[in-house]
């Protein structure tokens, strides 16, 4: 998934014990930053590869720092920590760390079986990147759900409220659109080209900050 990440931001930011929107959107694709930071870096490695799966050629074959269940809970117990370190509050660092998790728990309905417990065998994942009937609309639900929850829990602070939530839904549109509509490669690419970790960190930073820009303009409903 991608956009049905931040379905776990979005229920999870209209608890007042929760950290806010954006700082909740970091979380939720923390492990995938985390992940093309290390593509970039040589430590964990991927090749696109044709129809690997119906909906994306990403052949994940070494990811053991960030997409193990260990791996997950532990960049969970790192950013838990550093919001209690923030925020001083046990509440909002678990909330924090249990949305860092969903993103191992989500991708385990997409993946092919490349998903690890501790980063050996066996794989794991249901594989839903090989039904788009059902991918498809299990995305828009999640995403557009979430932020439809959010809004229903939370009320606008000024009379342009309105703007950021509609700004971040269009945004998160046309980031799924392009994901779906990107053509499969023709042939094997390994290692793929820097561009593409760089254009998903960059996605998910411009996000994360229409995530904030949300959060300065709503407020949870009593």
């Amino acid at each position: 998934m991608f956009i049905g990440h931040y379905s776990a931001a979005f229920v999870a930011a209209t608890s007042p014990r929760a950290p806010r929107l954006g700082t909740l959107f970091v979380a939720t694709q923390l492990i995938d930053l985390a992940f093309f930071s290390f593509l970039l870096l040589g430590v964990e490695h991927m090749r696109l590869v044709p129809h690997i799966t119906a909906m994306n050629p990403m052949d994940l074959y070494d990811m053991p720092w960030t997409h193990s269940l260990v791996g997950a809970l532990g960049w969970a117990a790192g950013f838990g920590l550093l919001i209690w370190l923030w925020r001083r509050s046990a509440a909002a660092a678990l909330i924090g760390g249990a949305v860092v998790v969903s993103h191992w728990v989500i991708d385990l309905l997409v993946h092919r079986p490349d998903l690890t417990i501790a980063g050996s065998p066996p794989p794991l994942g249901l594989g839903l990147w090989n039904y788009p009937a059902i991918e498809v609309p299990l995305e828009l639900i999640f995403a557009f759900g979430g932020l439809a929850f959010f809004v229903v829990r939370t009320r606008g602070t000024g009379a342009k409220a309105w703007l950021p939530v509609a700004a971040l839904g269009a945004v998160m549109a046309v980031a799924q659109g392009v994901n779906w509509l990107t053509a499969q490669p023709t042939g094997v690419i390994d290692p793929p080209p820097p561009s593409l970790a760089i254009m998903g960190l960059a996605a998910y930073v411009v996000l994360a900050l229409l995530a904030w820009w949300v959060s300065r303009t709503r407020e949870i409903k009593a």
